[in-house]
């Protein structure tokens, strides 16, 4: 008998293990999470663009995990999702029954903020993201800016979502390019600020998601109320690139300023983060990336988002995971850099 005939022989056995323990593996995930429910908690306030991402991948998923469980979405606010992060990595069931849907904040914060949140980004197992959101700051047409270099000497003032986006991009954009927002926070979401837009007690938000804001405010950007100021996103929206609207990196003017921008709002590969405990069971991790990644794919769910103009492309967990890794591992004098632009100017 051949050498190359015995090694074929042992490739075949490799793959038909391989293959039975693949088989097991789906066979006791199926088993733990048949009849089961697992509940996707979103870290933002009913009637947003999180929620509303949460609810249409809650839909989809169940069909998608061995054992096809029931799918649940929960609303848990506060604090920019740092309140939901904190109850998965703590108070949770570690079982892999519990879903985060959660802010992109929750992984970079901690970093920016150099506090304890209670929970370890690092730690957190990601599932994945339902978008490369496209951030975006936006003004009334009435207001007295009218582009973002108008930033440089008029105040803007914006509401925003305490420890989220809304509140700390506009921060970290005073400190790095000397702009001129004021940050109205309190609000509880998105929703809220955009209802205070429309009641003129704010003129404007900066760390909004374009795919949603342009979507749960509808009239707002084709009747010509609101305008786009700038892309918090390295490559921006072709929809808005099209209009001409610059990109926040355009506006830093030495090295050091544009690498600041450019870790800054890396984040927003981040758009939409799903996450489970970091005690979840490798067999259901990987049962449940697949899952996820398989929902984004699903033609039904992406027939949903066309028909009410949103996107959802997926990012891998995997991918996430290496990011957050990388971010912390970020030299030590351009991290404290970044970590002062991230405290208001008093």
């Amino acid at each position: 008998m051949s050498r190359g005939y015995l090694r074929l022989i042992g490739a075949g056995l490799f793959a038909t293990v391989i293959a039975s323990a693949a088989s097991a593996a789906d066979d006791a995930v199926a088993a733990f999470y048949k009849g089961k429910t697992v509940t996707v908690l979103v870290g933002s306030s009913p009637g947003g663009g999180y929620d509303l991402y949460g609810r249409i991948i809650s839909r989809y998923l169940g069909s998608q995990i061995p054992g096809s469980p029931t799918i649940t979405p929960s609303n848990m606010p506060g604090a920019g999702s740092h309140t939901a992060a904190a109850y998965i990595y703590n108070l949770a069931p570690k079982d892999g029954t519990v879903i985060g849907a959660l802010q992109s904040v929750v992984a970079f914060e901690p970093f920016l903020a150099g506090r304890n949140f209670n929970y370890d980004p690092t730690k957190f197992i990601y599932l994945g993201s339902a978008n490369d959101d496209v951030y975006a700051c936006i003004a009334r047409t009435d207001a007295p800016v009218k582009s973002f270099e108008d930033l440089l000497k008029g105040e803007l003032l914006v509401g925003g979502v305490q420890s989220s986006s809304p509140a700390d991009n506009p921060v970290f954009i005073n400190n790095v390019l000397n702009t001129k927002f004021k940050i109205i926070t309190g609000y509880p979401g998105t929703r809220e600020i955009g209802l205070a837009i429309d009641r003129n007690e704010v003129q404007g938000a900066c760390g909004v998601a374009w795919p949603s804001i342009s979507v749960t405010n509808p009239g707002w950007f084709d009747t010509g109320k609101m305008r786009v100021l700038v892309q918090t996103h390295a490559t921006g929206s072709p929809e808005l690139n099209a209009k001409g609207v610059p990109k926040i990196s355009d506006f830093g003017k030495t090295p050091e300023q544009k690498a600041m921008l450019d870790l800054y709002f890396s984040q927003t590969a981040f758009g939409r983060p799903y996450l489970v405990s970091p005690d979840v069971p490798a067999d259901r991790v990987v049962a449940l990336r697949k899952a996820f990644e398989a929902t984004l794919h699903d033609p039904k769910l992406q027939e949903d988002v066309k028909k009410i103009g949103i996107e959802a492309n997926h990012v891998p967990g995997e991918q996430l995971q290496e990011m957050v890794k990388k971010l912390y591992a970020t030299p030590a004098d351009l991290a404290a850099k970044m970590k002062a632009a991230t405290v208001p100017k008093t």
